[in-house]
Formats: C-alpha cells, structure tokens, sequence
C-alpha cells in the first residue's frame, strides 16, 4: 500500500475498497479489473483510491497479505493441540481438505494463487508463507518427539510439504473437480508418510 490507513474512517474506507475488488474478481478475474471501475463501485475517488492503491498489483498484494495471515492462523490453531502422531495426520489432512474446499469456493483465493508464478512479489510472499507455516509444523514434530530431532532437518522436510501444497492446491483447481480431489488425495497420502518418518523417534 501507499499510504496506511491510521484513522477508524481510512481503515474503513479500505476495507470497503478490498471488499469492492473481491466483488469485481469474483465475477470477472482480476485481468479485467480497472481501477475506475474499483473506485465506483467502492464509492470513492480514484485520487482516494490512489492514494492507498497505486495500481490494480497492490491490491492483489493486500488481499493475498489477507489471506495469507488467516492460512497461518488456522495452521497454529490446528496444531496447538496435537498431541499424538496420528492426531497430527489427522490434523493436517483436514487442513488440506479445508484449504482445498476454500479454494474451491473462494474465486478471489483461485485468481490470486493462479497467478502466483507471473508475480515475483507473490511467488516471494508464498515462500515466506511457506516457511512460517513449515516452522509451525517442525514446532509441532519437536513436542511430538519431546526435543528429539534435527531441527534445522525437519525445516527442509517441512517446508517442502508446504511449499508442495501450495503447488498442489493450484494443480488441484486448475483441473476437473474428480480429478482434483485424487489429487488432493494423493498429496495427503504422501505427506503422511513423510510426517510418520520424522515422527518416529
């Protein structure tokens, strides 16, 4: 964003505009989203829309920043109270099938992650998700495993399950819907594998 919103009416109005985007991408993508449009149907100047958007990139940016801290905040709260291997499978293949659904259900999330790999900015911002995330899960094997483990190993392992996620999620929408959940399938039963492994002490 350009300029931050500080006072209760800038928040407000922002919030009204990122509202008015996902309005506009849900019916028609963001492609053909313009920022006049935007302005009108969020009822604000293009000058006050300049002044917190510079261009259609931020607002993408500011809704995929959204999105993203609220993954991470179902990711803590899902796993702060695993206490055994196979509750953490269980835990994590309702993540997936949960993320998998939203994705599904939400045309704004679809057209943001669709377009990940054109946008460096993005593809930037999912790898810091990813390790935030993949730092969750390597907290959670190290309680599992009472401290026994190599952390800075389990970090590798575990990043590499969320950075395939997101890959798989975008592969798994992209296709017919039957085909997507064997997809989606196939990803937990690999995963699990892979979390059974650094699970045992």
């Amino acid at each position: 964003m350009r300029r931050a919103p500080t006072q209760k009416r800038s928040r407000d109005r922002v919030e009204n505009i990122l509202k008015a985007a996902c309005e506009l991408i849900s019916a028609s993508g963001s492609d053909t989203m313009k920022m006049g449009e935007l302005a009108e149907k969020a009822g604000v100047s293009i000058g006050s829309l300049y002044q917190y958007f510079p261009d259609k990139a931020s607002i993408i940016h500011a809704l995929a920043e959204r999105y993203n801290e609220e993954s991470q905040h179902c990711l803590d709260e899902a796993l702060a109270d695993v206490t055994t291997q196979s509750g953490l499978i269980a835990a994590f293949d309702q993540l997936i099938d949960t993320y998998y659904d939203l994705f599904l259900a939400e045309p704004v999330i679809c057209d943001i992650w669709t377009g990940t790999q054109a946008d460096k900015t993005l593809r930037d911002m999912e790898l810091e998700v990813s390790r935030a995330n993949a730092q969750s899960l390597v907290r959670t094997i190290l309680r599992l495993r009472d401290n026994d483990g190599d952390g800075a190993t389990f970090a590798a392992r575990c990043l590499l399950i969320m950075y395939t996620g997101e890959a798989t999620m975008r592969l798994a929408i992209s296709v017919p819907a039957s085909e997507g959940r064997e997809i989606i399938s196939s990803y937990k039963r690999m995963m699990g594998r892979e979390l059974s492994e650094m699970l045992q002490v």
